[in-house]
């Protein structure tokens, strides 16, 4: 189960990113972190940090919630 939580967590926040209506390097240059970062966030190789997830929650204007499944499980 956790292994699918994780995954669930990877594919919402791919998902967000990728249909955000922005570039990569608009939402790495709002976070203050590289485009090959949030690259890496689509692909699954890497997970952001609380605070930095917390940054792109809110220049998304998306839900923490919905990224981190929670109410779902």
């Amino acid at each position: 189960m956790e292994h699918n939580l994780e995954q669930a967590i990877r594919d919402n926040l791919k998902f967000e990113i990728e249909h955000s209506g922005k570039k990569k390097k608009e939402i790495a240059a709002a976070l203050g972190i590289s485009c090959a970062t949030v690259s890496q966030y689509c692909s699954g190789r890497a997970q952001p940090s609380l605070a930095t997830l917390s940054r792109l929650c809110v220049y998304l204007g998306i839900s923490a919630d919905d990224i981190l499944c929670i109410g779902t499980v």
